[in-house]
């Protein structure tokens, strides 16, 4: 499954917001704060997301590319894994931003709005 989102946020502004560890939870609705040792985006860098109803998921990233601005990871809650994968990209006026889901439809359809939403607020000044 892939999302994408456009706005007037910088691709460098938008980049950044990915990269620094510390800004997810004040973007993605779903976040209420990250766990780990490093707090930059890095690949190894390993955690948990912790959910606003307090659930904690472990992830991995797998891969960063700050020159593409791209970067990839896992994501696992008990038996339930995905992956997702980010992308920066100049646009016209400002940045977008992309993000391509793999794993259960089930758990993929339930999480997309809240992804959406997350995007959305990634490219906006």
């Amino acid at each position: 499954m892939s999302l994408s989102a456009q706005g007037t946020a910088s691709p460098e502004t938008v980049w950044q917001r990915c990269a620094d560890v510390d800004q997810w939870a004040s973007r993605s609705p779903q976040i209420e704060a990250v766990h780990s040792a490093g707090r930059h985006l890095s690949p190894g860098l390993s955690g948990t997301v912790e959910s606003v109803a307090g659930i904690r998921a472990a992830f991995v990233v797998e891969a960063v590319d700050d020159d593409r601005r791209t970067w990839a990871w896992r994501v696992r809650l008990g038996p339930v894994q995905i992956r997702l994968h980010h992308e920066v990209r100049p646009q016209d006026r400002g940045g977008a931003t992309s993000l391509t889901m793999r794993g259960p439809r089930p758990v993929l359809l339930a999480y997309a709005p809240l992804a959406c939403l997350a995007l959305h607020r990634l490219v906006q000044p």
